[in-house]
């Protein structure tokens, strides 16, 4: 099926299982399945049933068209530059194991990034001797995405070896300029890894356009798929760099069954040795992939353009009621953090949500607001509604 880029999407909600009384605006915590997905799970489980049927190329094809399927979504038609991953922690391990940094120079990353994007730098830092520098918004919430994004410009110096930021904010859906960051890491030959699993699948990615050095996404947010499986893009630096595991199918040749006992020196090119062992999941990799196909029918662009029209009242609700929000140039509109008003209780606030089956998560002092398209304009007014009855 062709995708229906450039035509309006409408609410996708029939196409989830969402009960009609659930307000769920947490795609950021983790997306539904939908029908489709799901019943590609399904099947594919029975299919442990009757393990005969299972053939040696098994291992190898959904593999490969999942490979195809995410490369495409973000505009590179070598998908042997995609990996199989189980998570973002092991994707950025992949990374960090293959990076010459010492004493003297410096990590650059973002405040309050999500956990496996720090630990990993983190530890990594403490091992070379290396500095890790964290870039601080302003405490100023006017313009504080532009500033935000010129204070990590400033950052990025000759020292630098490795820049590593998400699309945007997991937290808040602070927008951060990709472009302006790479060409910055370009003027000093540094790298620049990006998480991409709170933006890949719901706003416009482009490999061709910002030629990050790698991409990791989970796929249990954004791209729809299942838990414990993810996909992750390396560019030319790590073609000849070393898994951080060694698995018999990530070898050469590794196709011939019967040839297996001849052990190979030799990877498969590309990110194609950074994959996990056992990435031939049978249950995960068609789910995920059935996941893509279906955001590829209905466009990403569309689903963002979807998400923007969906908010546009409701973030001007919230900011008459005192919540301050990111300004449009800088922000992601699949996701947003409303930073609330110092009379209204957080605690308060939670209690209310849940008993009225209103799904957003709390992130500092600020609820995190992350929709997608099965969701429709009463699932915002609920929201709202409930913040004003507060106030």
């Amino acid at each position: 099926m062709q995708s229906i880029l450039n035509h309006k999407l409408v609410c996708q909600r029939d196409q989830f299982f969402i009960p009609n009384d659930v307000a769920y605006l947490n795609c950021a915590y983790m997306s539904p399945s939908s029908k489709r997905v799901d019943d590609v799970g399904q099947k594919a489980l029975m299919l442990k049933r009757f393990p005969y049927q299972i053939t040696a190329q098994d291992f190898f094809d959904n593999v490969s068209k999942l490979r195809s399927a995410f490369g495409n979504l973000i505009n590179t038609i070598d998908s042997d530059r995609i990996a199989v991953i189980p998570s973002v922690s092991y994707g950025l391990s992949s990374v960090a194991n293959n990076i010459r940094i010492g004493k003297g120079d410096n990590i650059i990353m973002a405040h309050e990034q999500f956990p496996s994007n720090v630990y990993t730098w983190k530890s990594l830092a403490q091992k070379s001797g290396a500095d890790l520098l964290t870039v601080k918004p302003p405490l100023d919430t006017d313009n504080r995405g532009k500033q935000w994004n010129e204070r990590i410009l400033e950052a990025i110096d000759q020292n630098t070896k490795l820049v590593a930021i998400s699309n945007v904010h997991w937290a808040d859906g602070t927008l951060f300029d990709l472009k302006r960051i790479r060409e910055r890491t370009r003027e000093v030959d540094t790298l620049l890894v990006i998480d991409g699993t709170q933006s890949v699948g719901a706003l416009p990615f482009d490999i061709a356009d910002i030629e990050p050095d790698a991409l990791v996404c989970a796929g249990y947010k954004w791209l729809t798929g299942p838990y414990s499986i993810g996909l992750a893009y390396y560019g030319p630096y790590f073609d000849d760099k070393e898994p951080i595991e060694e698995n018999w199918i990530n070898r050469k040749e590794s196709e011939d069954f019967a040839n297996l006992v001849n052990y190979q020196d030799e990877y498969k090119p590309k990110a194609l040795r950074y994959s996990v062992g056992e990435q031939s999941n049978f249950v995960l990799v068609p789910m995920l992939l059935e996941a893509i196909i279906q955001l590829k029918e209905w466009g990403i662009e569309n689903i963002q353009s979807y998400c923007t029209e969906l908010m546009s009242t409701p973030i001007a609700e919230l900011q008459d009621l005192g919540c301050k929000i990111e300004d449009g140039e800088y922000r992601g509109n699949h996701l947003i953090g409303a930073r609330l008003p110092e009379h209204l209780q957080l605690e308060q606030l939670t209690n209310e949500l849940v008993k009225r089956k209103i799904y957003v998560s709390i992130r500092g002092d600020a609820i995190r607001i992350s929709t997608n398209i099965y969701n429709h304009a009463e699932d915002l007014n609920r929201l709202v509604d409930c913040i004003r009855d507060l106030s």
